[in-house]
């Protein structure tokens, strides 16, 4: 039985366009997301980078950024948060049937911009819905390593068998089932979040 409920947030809550960031860049004159650039992502997702010195790296790399071109391509994946999601998750919180998380892989730059896009209110709103607000690079864990559902199995005592993760990558679901935890691979072009207790009722 499903006593516990660990989200993702982006394309799961608030809208992503994942292929923009990479678009404005190469309008910028860069092509290619190399591996050391993939790198850079990871570690700032982990909190190991600082929003100024990825910047930084961006910039000396490329000189034909400005901080400000970077900062605009880097959050340019960042769309809107329909209100239906909100609605719906400060429902299930207030019917208080489920303990309530939220884990995510992101980065200061892109927690500034949801803020701004959404309004300080509804994301205060939309936080306090949630028991744990677990961001990758505040607690320095990133999906889908395994160490970060050891470390929320471990900080919140849930059960796997008693708790389900909705994320939209395949990579961190699978990793998530591996250790006993019930998954669902949302779709963000066919799914939607409200829909969770009708597509998943065998669970519930």
């Amino acid at each position: 039985m499903i006593k516990n409920l660990l989200f993702d947030f982006g394309d799961v809550f608030i809208n992503l366009n994942k292929k923009a960031p990479e678009l404005a860049l190469s309008k910028l004159g860069i092509w290619e997301i190399s591996e050391e650039m993939n790198d850079w992502h990871n570690q700032y997702e982990k909190g190991l980078l600082t929003s100024d010195q990825i910047t930084e790296k961006y910039l000396k790399t490329f000189p034909q950024l400005t901080a400000l071109s970077f900062k605009n391509s880097w959050n340019s994946i960042i769309l809107d948060f329909p209100q239906h999601r909100l609605d719906w998750i400060v429902r299930l919180h207030k019917e208080n049937n489920y303990r309530l998380f939220l884990l995510s892989n992101t980065n200061e730059l892109h927690i500034e911009q949801v803020i701004k896009n959404m309004g300080a209110i509804r994301y205060s709103k939309f936080q306090s819905c949630f028991e744990r607000f677990y961001l990758s690079h505040q607690i320095r864990m990133r999906k889908p390593d395994l160490e970060i559902y050891d470390f929320v199995l471990q900080n919140d005592n849930l059960n796997p068998s008693e708790t389900l993760f909705i994320d939209d990558t395949l990579l961190n679901t699978a990793a998530a089932a591996s250790m006993g935890i019930y998954t669902w691979h949302l779709e963000p072009t066919r799914d939607d979040v409200t829909q969770l207790f009708n597509l998943k009722k065998d669970l519930f």
